[in-house]
């Protein structure tokens, strides 16, 4: 098993999801600055942060694999230096061509790594504090946006956007050295490792509550990032204070922290699958009211505070139904191909806003695809039918 004492290990796997999570949902904030200094559009700037999140997305179960296979330290470590250097390149993206591109593919690897951990605290975590453990170890994560998105903002309104940038890349490296101590035993790696790869995704494939819970996943993914990536521009347009903006995405750390232990606390308890779909469902309510109400900075914080709060609550829900469904032998490449589908909702949600804004000068159509995407969700995952994929084939026809 993992030789560090849990406590340790929940601190540690916190402290890397924290970094990663806190910089790539600040990413929006470089939009404008770089914008105004060096050209960038807002379509450019949000392809980037779309090929970021596919990439993220398809790389997500080979890193997951590896990690299964090799444990999760040598994955982040590389991946915590991969995206360092994306923000290099980020940094300076009109110096070579292809730059927004090269930026992009490099921090979508970059972001592989942090969410192998899952699998990590998966296998050492009791089983009947599995999903509690998860949800800490979510919100400790939780945190980062609410430290990293007003530090990025201040550093962008005072010495500047590359000031910010060269911070974000220190951090990176601090990422990748948090990641020494964690490794896990190939005692514990080969837990439950009866059935191959090929065969662990084929029979999860076909399981029709899983492809269910995949699908509800893409429109998570959909409206998370196009508020990350587009709601401080959407701000400005409405003529909100620039630094309402990162306040709101510090606001959606401080209560995904809150949010994200709750719902681990209530996965252990109650319907995991349900909780899921009421996460979507209330995540949809409140954009169509945030819509409805006049748009201020305190209409704003309400809304980014509501948002927090049910923003990774999905992660030791859906952790935790991988887990029990399907087992822990290739827990991260299962996770991974669930969380594909996350990131092709984040590839659309990020760059449709861009396509939109920069064609009819307002986000009015990406808002209303937010809402009915939403709603697919929640039936989707409603209705996933949770049964192991052996309890479902002993089933009478």
């Amino acid at each position: 098993m993992n030789r560090l004492p849990l406590w340790l290990l929940i601190a540690l796997s916190g402290a890397i999801i924290s970094i990663c999570m806190g910089m790539r949902q600040s990413l929006g904030l470089f939009m404008r600055p770089m914008g105004a200094d060096v050209g960038i559009t807002a379509a450019a700037f949000g392809f980037s942060i779309a090929l970021q999140n596919i990439v993220w997305g398809l790389g997500q179960p080979f890193a997951g694999a590896l990690a299964d296979r090799h444990g999760p330290r040598p994955v982040l470590i590389v991946t915590a230096v991969l995206f360092g250097l994306g923000l290099f390149a980020l940094m300076f993206a009109n110096a070579f061509p292809g730059g927004l591109v090269i930026a992009g593919l490099l921090l979508g690897l970059g972001t592989t790594g942090h969410s192998t951990l899952y699998g990590t605290m998966s296998r050492a975590a009791p089983v009947q504090r599995r999903s509690q453990i998860i949800g800490l170890v979510a919100a400790c994560g939780s945190i980062g946006t609410f430290v990293l998105a007003p530090l990025g903002g201040g550093l962008i309104d005072g010495p500047g956007w590359r000031t910010a940038m060269y911070v974000f890349i220190a951090f990176a490296v601090l990422m990748g050295l948090l990641a020494f101590p964690i490794r896990e035993t190939k005692e514990k790696l080969s837990l439950e490792a009866k059935v191959s790869l090929g065969e662990a995704v084929r029979e999860a494939i076909g399981h029709r509550g899983y492809l269910f819970m995949t699908l509800a996943f893409f429109a998570c993914g959909f409206q998370l990032v196009f508020l990350t990536t587009h709601l401080p521009s959407y701000l400005a347009l409405c003529g909100i204070a620039p630094g309402v903006g990162a306040t709101a995405l510090g606001l959606i750390g401080l209560f995904n922290a809150i949010g994200t232990y709750i719902f681990g606390q209530l996965g252990a308890r109650y319907s995991q699958k349900h909780l899921l779909a009421m996460i979507y469902l209330l995540r949809t309510t409140f954009i169509a009211v945030f819509l409805l109400v006049p748009v201020s900075a305190a209409s704003t914080l309400v809304f980014a505070s509501a948002m927090g709060f049910l923003w990774l609550g999905v992660a030791p829900l859906v952790t935790g139904i991988i887990a029990r469904v399907f087992g822990l032998s290739h827990f991260n490449a299962l996770y991974g191909v669930v969380f594909f589908s996350h990131q092709v909702g984040s590839f659309f949600g990020a760059w449709m806003g861009g396509l939109v804004f920069d064609y009819s000068g307002n986000y009015n159509f990406a808002w209303g695809a937010l809402i009915v995407i939403g709603v697919i969700a929640f039936t989707l995952q409603w209705l996933m039918d949770e049964r192991p994929p052996r309890e479902l084939a002993a089933q009478p026809a």
